[in-house]
């Protein structure tokens, strides 16, 4: 069974937040597969479902965000879940908008959420890293994350969590860096360098052909030319 936990604020008021876009990745999982509707369990809202033939809970903590590992640790404990089973999703500010990344385990970068769920599930969880941009300054960050996705971050954002959302079974499967290439390519971005990069064609070194540029050509053994060397050269070669 896989736990996947959308990170946010619960209420109108956040609904439109960049801090919520945990949530509105798993809202958009929820809206393109079939999994039951909402109902109030664990300090959250949940939905159940199938992905790639395995169970999935989706998961909204209603605790707001600094409290979010309550909800996630109870869900994970109540069905005898480890850390391994969680996939977090979340807003990152070190990441450009409509760039993601995911890994498992490693550090919370400041991001309460991400605090609480370390607190109460352990590290050892998946994470996936949706980016919303930093405002620049420190001080400015507070109201950067607390305030709405402006009308034109939707050009990138819709397509992200549509394919995301479409693409939710390799989150069960563990295709973690084809979902990464997806989302890149539908938010205009080029696939992962190292799966895309040209391979360079066996023996077209920059260094070959400067050899054989400088390789001595072979002597003629015919003709006029052939028979005025054998006269400089008497029989030297035979």
């Amino acid at each position: 069974m896989l736990i996947i936990a959308g990170l946010g604020n619960p209420g109108p008021k956040y609904a439109g937040n960049r801090h919520n876009i945990g949530f509105m990745a798993v809202d958009a999982i929820h809206r393109k597969n079939p999994f039951s509707p909402w109902s109030k369990k664990f300090k959250g809202e949940i939905s159940e479902g199938e992905l790639a033939g395995e169970k999935v809970l989706l998961i909204k903590p209603q605790t707001f965000m600094n409290l979010s590992g309550e909800a996630v640790g109870e869900a994970m404990r109540f069905y005898k879940l480890a850390p391994g089973n969680i996939v977090a999703i979340y807003d990152e500010l070190d990441l450009a908008p409509g760039k993601a990344r995911i890994k498992t385990g490693g550090g919370h970068g400041g991001h309460n959420g991400v605090k609480s769920l370390d607190a109460h599930c352990g590290r050892d969880y998946r994470r996936l890293r949706l980016g919303i941009g930093h405002p620049g300054v420190k001080e400015l960050v507070h109201n950067h994350v607390l305030g709405d996705f402006a009308k034109a971050d939707h050009a990138w954002l819709d397509p992200l969590l549509d394919e995301l959302a479409i693409n939710a079974d390799m989150l069960v499967r563990g295709e973690d860096s084809q979902l990464m290439n997806k989302l890149s390519l539908a938010t205009g971005g080029k696939p992962d360098e190292k799966d895309a990069a040209p391979k360079k064609p066996a023996g077209q070194s920059h260094i070959r052909p400067a050899r054989n540029h400088n390789q001595p050509k072979a002597l003629p053994t015919s003709g006029p030319m052939a028979e005025m060397l054998k006269k400089l050269l008497g029989n030297k070669g035979e």
